[in-house]
């Protein structure tokens, strides 16, 4: 079980993008667990849109993973860039990322493991080798993953800081009265309250 105490800096924000911020869990996973009373706030279960506050408790609970036998895999993957510490991989739209319950396998771990051997960052755990950062099974796009723990961490410490720039491209049906458009804004999903 994994407790923190929250800063009078994060005071306000909501529960589930806090956790986001200060776990490795994604903000999805957090609501399942919040759903699930696997977190509580001050030993009670919090709504998924709690505002937390300065000194709050926050446990949060996590069932270990089910054992997933992770496989090095042929996989073809289009690497845009390799080095001795990252390789850059252009992931395709019906790819999952990583190993889990439904997708065994036939991920991007997989393919990666087979590349890269024993060259990988033991940092994301045996189901996420390398991981540094994600992008949905139905998304497409360029993921980067460490083949050591110093470039994780590097690259994890640039992620948190916004040093990295993230580009986003949308295409949209119908009709668009601009040819051309800048959302100089945060874009999140929209949550049921």
């Amino acid at each position: 079980m994994e407790i923190i105490k929250v800063d009078s800096i994060d005071s306000g924000k909501r529960i589930d993008a806090y956790l986001a911020e200060k776990t490795e869990f994604s903000r999805a996973n957090i609501q399942r667990l919040v759903e699930n009373e696997k977190i509580l706030v001050n030993g009670k279960k919090p709504k998924v849109s709690y505002k937390i506050q300065e000194n709050d408790e926050i446990s949060i609970q996590n069932d270990e993973p089910k054992e997933i036998s992770l496989e090095a895999q042929n996989i073809p993957i289009d690497i845009l860039y390799e080095d001795n510490d990252i390789i850059v991989v252009n992931k395709p739209k019906g790819m999952v990322v990583h190993p889990a319950n439904g997708n065994p396998d036939g991920t991007l771990v997989n393919a990666v493991m087979a590349i890269c051997k024993d060259s990988l960052s033991g940092i994301g755990g045996e189901i996420r080798p390398g991981i540094v950062h994600r992008l949905d099974k139905d998304t497409s796009g360029v993921i980067i993953v460490a083949k050591n723990d110093k470039a994780h961490i590097n690259m994890s410490e640039q992620i948190k800081n916004h040093e990295v720039e993230k580009t986003y491209i949308a295409l949209v049906r119908g009709f668009v009265k601009e040819n051309e458009a800048t959302i100089n804004m945060p874009i999140r999903k929209k949550y049921k309250r």
